[in-house]
Protein backbone atom coordinates (compact mmCIF):
# COMPACT_ATOMS: atom_id res chain seq x y z
CA UNK A 1 0.00 0.00 0.00
CA UNK A 2 1.43 3.45 -1.13
CA UNK A 3 0.44 6.98 -1.17
CA UNK A 4 0.88 9.54 -3.40
CA UNK A 5 -0.22 13.14 -3.84
CA UNK A 6 0.98 16.72 -2.84
CA UNK A 7 -1.76 16.68 0.05
CA UNK A 8 -1.38 15.91 3.65
CA UNK A 9 -2.28 12.35 4.31
CA UNK A 10 -5.24 12.24 6.46
CA UNK A 11 -5.25 10.91 9.88
CA UNK A 12 -7.67 7.75 8.67
CA UNK A 13 -5.08 7.01 5.92
CA UNK A 14 -2.70 6.09 8.73
CA UNK A 15 -4.92 4.12 10.64
CA UNK A 16 -5.12 1.94 6.83
CA UNK A 17 -1.40 1.43 7.10
CA UNK A 18 -2.06 0.11 10.25
CA UNK A 19 -4.48 -2.15 9.97
CA UNK A 20 -2.31 -3.65 6.41
CA UNK A 21 0.57 -3.76 8.07
CA UNK A 22 -1.66 -6.66 10.20
CA UNK A 23 -1.66 -9.36 7.63
CA UNK A 24 1.90 -10.40 6.05
CA UNK A 25 2.45 -9.18 2.53
CA UNK A 26 4.10 -9.36 -0.38
CA UNK A 27 5.09 -6.50 -1.60
CA UNK A 28 6.74 -5.05 -4.96
CA UNK A 29 8.75 -2.16 -5.49
CA UNK A 30 7.69 -1.74 -8.90
CA UNK A 31 4.01 -1.88 -7.94
CA UNK A 32 4.51 0.90 -4.78
CA UNK A 33 3.25 3.83 -6.16
CA UNK A 34 6.13 6.55 -6.18
CA UNK A 35 5.67 9.84 -4.32
CA UNK A 36 7.25 12.84 -5.31
CA UNK A 37 8.65 15.25 -2.67
CA UNK A 38 10.40 17.57 -4.86
CA UNK A 39 12.06 17.72 -8.07
CA UNK A 40 14.68 15.47 -7.25
CA UNK A 41 13.69 13.45 -4.81
CA UNK A 42 10.94 10.51 -4.86
CA UNK A 43 10.06 8.33 -2.23
CA UNK A 44 8.08 4.59 -2.07
CA UNK A 45 7.43 3.27 1.23
CA UNK A 46 6.85 -0.41 2.67
CA UNK A 47 5.35 -0.17 6.25
CA UNK A 48 4.94 -3.10 8.59
CA UNK A 49 3.75 -2.26 12.20
CA UNK A 50 6.72 -1.67 13.89
CA UNK A 51 9.16 -0.76 11.05
CA UNK A 52 9.33 0.37 7.84
CA UNK A 53 11.33 1.14 5.08
CA UNK A 54 11.76 3.74 2.12
CA UNK A 55 13.22 3.29 -1.24
CA UNK A 56 14.27 6.91 -2.04
CA UNK A 57 15.62 8.00 -5.61
CA UNK A 58 17.99 11.01 -5.25
CA UNK A 59 18.69 12.95 -8.37
CA UNK A 60 22.64 14.18 -8.32
CA UNK A 61 23.01 17.32 -5.68
CA UNK A 62 19.98 16.64 -4.27
CA UNK A 63 19.41 17.70 -0.41
CA UNK A 64 18.06 16.70 2.79
CA UNK A 65 18.06 19.64 4.84
CA UNK A 66 19.38 19.03 8.68
CA UNK A 67 16.80 16.67 10.46
CA UNK A 68 16.20 14.46 13.35
CA UNK A 69 13.74 11.85 14.43
CA UNK A 70 12.59 10.08 17.43
CA UNK A 71 13.27 6.51 15.08
CA UNK A 72 16.34 4.78 14.43
CA UNK A 73 17.48 4.98 10.72
CA UNK A 74 19.03 2.20 8.85
CA UNK A 75 20.18 3.73 5.58
CA UNK A 76 21.60 1.50 2.89
CA UNK A 77 23.19 2.79 -0.63
CA UNK A 78 21.99 0.47 -3.40
CA UNK A 79 23.56 2.81 -6.29
CA UNK A 80 25.30 6.03 -6.23
CA UNK A 81 26.96 7.94 -3.27
CA UNK A 82 25.35 10.27 -0.17
CA UNK A 83 27.42 12.49 2.04
CA UNK A 84 25.98 13.05 5.29
CA UNK A 85 26.80 15.44 7.82
CA UNK A 86 26.31 14.16 11.48
CA UNK A 87 28.04 16.32 14.22
CA UNK A 88 29.71 18.10 12.02
CA UNK A 89 31.37 15.50 9.85
CA UNK A 90 31.12 13.82 6.69
CA UNK A 91 30.44 10.49 6.20
CA UNK A 92 30.28 9.30 2.30
CA UNK A 93 28.09 6.76 1.98
CA UNK A 94 28.34 4.21 -1.50
CA UNK A 95 26.92 1.78 -2.98
CA UNK A 96 26.78 -1.38 -0.65
CA UNK A 97 27.34 0.99 2.49
CA UNK A 98 24.88 0.99 5.46
CA UNK A 99 24.85 4.16 7.96
CA UNK A 100 23.18 3.42 11.54
CA UNK A 101 21.95 6.52 12.67
CA UNK A 102 20.79 6.34 16.49
CA UNK A 103 17.44 8.26 17.32
CA UNK A 104 17.21 12.53 17.92
CA UNK A 105 20.34 12.70 15.89
CA UNK A 106 20.85 15.74 13.72
CA UNK A 107 21.63 14.58 10.18
CA UNK A 108 21.77 15.68 6.45
CA UNK A 109 22.59 14.69 3.08
CA UNK A 110 23.20 15.67 -0.26
CA UNK A 111 23.63 13.15 -3.19
CA UNK A 112 26.71 12.85 -4.80
CA UNK A 113 25.85 11.00 -7.69
CA UNK A 114 22.04 9.86 -9.09
CA UNK A 115 21.40 7.32 -6.07
CA UNK A 116 18.91 4.58 -5.01
CA UNK A 117 18.68 4.33 -1.12
CA UNK A 118 17.18 1.91 1.11
CA UNK A 119 16.44 3.61 4.66
CA UNK A 120 14.81 1.62 7.45
CA UNK A 121 12.96 2.99 10.84
CA UNK A 122 12.19 1.88 13.87
CA UNK A 123 9.80 2.96 15.11
CA UNK A 124 7.48 4.22 12.28
CA UNK A 125 8.24 7.83 11.06
CA UNK A 126 4.55 8.96 11.50
CA UNK A 127 5.70 12.44 9.54
CA UNK A 128 6.14 10.60 6.59
CA UNK A 129 2.66 9.00 6.43
CA UNK A 130 1.27 11.73 7.57
CA UNK A 131 2.68 13.99 5.28
CA UNK A 132 4.26 16.26 7.81
CA UNK A 133 7.41 15.94 6.28
CA UNK A 134 7.97 19.61 5.43
CA UNK A 135 11.78 19.31 5.40
CA UNK A 136 12.06 17.08 2.23
CA UNK A 137 9.52 18.89 0.33
CA UNK A 138 10.72 22.30 1.29
CA UNK A 139 14.79 21.53 1.18
CA UNK A 140 14.30 23.61 4.60
CA UNK A 141 15.05 22.59 7.43
CA UNK A 142 12.42 22.89 10.52
CA UNK A 143 14.56 22.36 13.49
CA UNK A 144 14.17 25.20 16.23
CA UNK A 145 17.62 27.10 16.66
Amino acid sequence: MAWQGKRRMPKDKLASWKKAAKKPQLLKWDEIKEEKLNEKITRKLAVGQNEMIGRLRLAKGASVPPHKHLAEQITMVMSGALRFTIGGKDIEVRAGDVLLIPPNVVHSAVALEDTDDIDSFSPLRVDWLTGDDAYLKTGKSTLKR
